[in-house]
């Protein structure tokens, strides 16, 4: 693993001494600190200037970022997306003897989109590229950086929608149940005491098996399990489920709250499997793992800390897998097959939706086709007319 790298389970191991180190930092000064020889490793808009970008363009981008970020609480990712795609835009402005936001046209705006399309970009990221120019260009004439808004006019296409792969309700309850267990053969180390020596399952352990034959001791049957269930009882989001705490969920009312998309706090539901998961891990799973970095983290890594979105993926399918004949999903399909599942159960659009913390009720309405199709293909199998 590579120095100061990042383990599956979040925790960053001590960097490896380099002993080369020593004698670039004394040749070269700004070998001990990147930003000294480039100062765009350090300031964004310094990069922008680097990237080509007239001075104008630039200090408009990073006025725009911060915007995007402080006012709009947009997420780091979509932060980092309307990033590139602007400085994209701008370069292909620049190109054409363009170098302030006021010179912006629809024409630009368009040859841009087309120029991304003949280089192989999908619909979906047409549709994204847009969306940062419109937004972007809005932001613009209400700042006074151009006089105009451009971008009120540009179209591009919807992006295809694919209905997602969800589970049917006994598909979904084959997947929730635990691996039988195989009495107390050796599980593979918890790593409790990071750094420190090995050890193995506790006395009294029962210890099942991956699909790969691997032993998964009874610490970590108990941590999947309750991962498995708050995904698919509170139809959460990966990253909503690794940064729930422990006093975010309350067993005796049986809900939980999450912390969504634009830090928009709901609290939502869970039944009385999750519920029974969820406490079996604090009572007797997580004491054997928790350490100094752990801090009030409800689900943990093997080495203490707070568990890592890759690792909840890796359970997911792994756990999938085990149950067999399954189609392979991941927390997001679990997320799908919930709320798939509530409205075949007879929930109402506006309640699913407040469930799945959508912003919009268009974006729930996905699971209403889902439900029709599945209905339909139940309707071609039985009706004999069909």
């Amino acid at each position: 693993m590579a120095a100061g790298s990042e383990t599956p389970d979040g925790q960053l191991d001590a960097p490896a001494a380099d002993p080369a180190a020593a004698d670039r930092v004394a040749a070269d000064p700004a070998a001990a600190d990147p930003a000294a020889a480039d100062p765009a490793a350090a300031d964004p808009a310094a990069a922008d200037l680097a990237a080509g970008l007239p001075l104008a363009f630039a200090t408009a981008l990073e006025e725009f970022t911060d915007h995007l970020a402080l006012e709009q609480n947009r997420s780091a990712h979509t932060v980092r997306a309307y990033r590139g795609d602007l400085t994209s835009l701008f370069q292909h402005a620049a190109r054409n003897q363009q170098t302030r936001p006021a010179e912006l046209d629809l024409r630009t705006l368009r040859s841009w989109l087309a120029k991304s399309s003949s280089l192989g970009a999908s619909r979906a990221t047409l549709a994204r590229r847009a969306s940062a120019a419109r937004t972007f260009t809005a932001w613009a004439a209400r700042r006074g950086w151009a006089s105009t808004d451009p971008g009120a006019r540009l179209v591009a296409a919807r992006p295809s929608r694919h209905l997602p792969t969800v589970l049917r309700q006994d598909e979904a309850a084959r997947a929730m149940q635990p691996p039988p267990a195989s009495g107390n053969a050796p599980g593979r180390d918890t790593g409790a005491h990071a750094g420190g020596p090995a050890s193995g399952p506790l006395a009294g352990d029962h210890v099942g098996e991956d699909p790969s034959g691997q032993p998964v001791d009874d610490t970590e049957l108990l941590r999947d399990q309750a991962v498995l269930e708050l995904l698919y009882a509170g139809a959460l989001r990966v990253s909503e489920l690794c940064g729930l705490d422990l006093d975010d969920v309350d067993l005796s009312r049986r809900t939980v709250r999450v912390l969504g998309k634009g830090n928009k706090e709901r609290v939502v539901p869970i039944g009385a499997p999750a519920a029974r998961a969820v406490s079996d891990w604090v009572s007797q799973g997580r004491p054997r793992w928790v350490q100094a970095p752990s801090g009030s983290a409800l689900l943990l890594g093997a080495r203490g800390g707070r568990l890592d979105p890759r690792t909840a993926r890796r359970v997911v399918h792994r756990r999938i897998a085990a149950a067999g004949g399954l189609p392979d999903l991941g927390p997001h399909g679990l997320r799908h097959t919930a709320a798939t599942h509530l409205l075949e159960g007879g929930a109402d659009l506006r309640s699913v939706q407040e469930l799945l913390g959508h912003a919009t009720l268009a974006t729930t309405q996905i699971y209403t086709h889902v439900s029709i199709e599945r209905l339909r293909a139940s309707y071609e199998r039985a009706h004999p007319r069909a």
